[in-house]
């Protein structure tokens, strides 16, 4: 994997040949993207073509330049992106993490697509992995012009403000985080800074004191986004934490029952502790739908691990290739 830091060494050589960096707008903002190429692409034809949204807290060289680079090896142009407010792409204040704004990106993100001669516009797929998973559920739900949605790793992240992150279930959670939420606003309206926080523990001992024996998927995600595993300069580890509201007002599933006759796919590990997400967007979601375990695997193995991300990408191949 190449990056602009030439300090991080990484230990998986799973990831992308960096695609062509582009930019589209969403409401006046710049969005930052990489977009990825057929073998002997041919700018006179036509091709079919993929957005690809990144997990919460990450950026469009992760996992989701892993997957646009693998889905466009299968011949499709693909669209990683980072989001707005976040990663190199504009929006203020930074680090949002707005529900409304994300599926907003994914819309924009169509935008774009269609706006290039040589992809078929009428052959528009997406996928997500992780949150960004459940904005592509989300967006499907309005957006016609995806004609097929896919999850890797789904997660809800209206779920998860509500009632707690996998393993932390809190039946008082959305009440304590909306009266926090209500006290900080109040705060920042006063004058005080806005308050950032982390989406993943920052130190193995901050994992260590606030989620061992609770939380095995914040263990995988200090792994992933805290060590040369897959650090990235732009993925700061930062979210406003007055997002929060946002976040528990949505529902990434709500109107999945709607998306009938287009099809959706879920791909998940058998042993994510996150599987619950997939299961709920399977059972609300109608026919055609499939719920795709891949067996062996955690949450975040399906991001970068040669031995599953190679069924994740295989299955994904054969899913557009039918549904668009």
């Amino acid at each position: 994997m190449t990056t602009s830091n030439n300090t991080v060494n990484f230990t998986y050589d799973t990831h992308y040949t960096e695609g062509e960096r582009v930019s589209f707008k969403k409401q006046g903002l710049n969005i930052a993207g990489l977009l990825f190429f057929p073998d002997n692409f041919n700018a006179e034809n036509q091709y079919p073509a993929i957005v690809v949204s990144h997990p919460g807290g990450g950026v469009k060289e992760q996992a989701s330049s892993l997957y646009a680079y693998h889905l466009a090896k299968a011949g499709y142009v693909a669209l990683a992106f980072d989001a707005s407010h976040q990663g190199e792409s504009e929006g203020l204040p930074r680090y949002l993490e707005d529900p409304t704004s994300r599926v907003e990106d994914i819309r924009s993100a169509v935008d774009y697509l269609v706006t290039l001669p040589y992809v078929d516009e009428e052959k528009i797929g997406a996928m997500g992995i992780c949150a960004g998973a459940g904005y592509t559920l989300s967006a499907i739900q309005t957006e016609y012009r995806i004609k097929a949605a896919a999850g890797v790793s789904s997660w809800n992240t209206g779920h998860s403000a509500r009632h707690g992150n996998p393993g932390l279930d809190d039946p008082n959670n959305m009440q304590n985080v909306l009266t926090q939420v209500a006290q900080q606003r109040t705060r920042e309206a006063r004058g005080e800074e806005p308050l950032i926080i982390g989406y993943v523990p920052e130190t193995e001992e901050e994992f260590q004191k606030n989620y061992y024996g609770k939380s095995v998927i914040m263990k995988e995600a200090y792994e992933y986004y805290k060590t040369p595993r897959c650090a990235y300069p732009t993925s700061v580890n930062k979210v406003l934490f007055t997002s929060l509201d946002k976040l528990a007002a949505f529902d990434a599933f709500s109107h999945l029952d709607t998306v009938s006759p287009r099809p959706l796919l879920f791909i998940v590990g058998s042993g994510a502790d996150t599987i619950y997400f997939s299961e709920m967007a399977y059972e609300k979601a109608q026919e055609p739908k499939e719920l795709f375990r891949i067996p062996g695997s955690t949450h975040i193995d399906l991001y970068d691990k040669t031995e599953y991300v190679s069924q994740a990408v295989d299955k994904l191949v054969d899913f557009f290739n039918q549904a668009i």
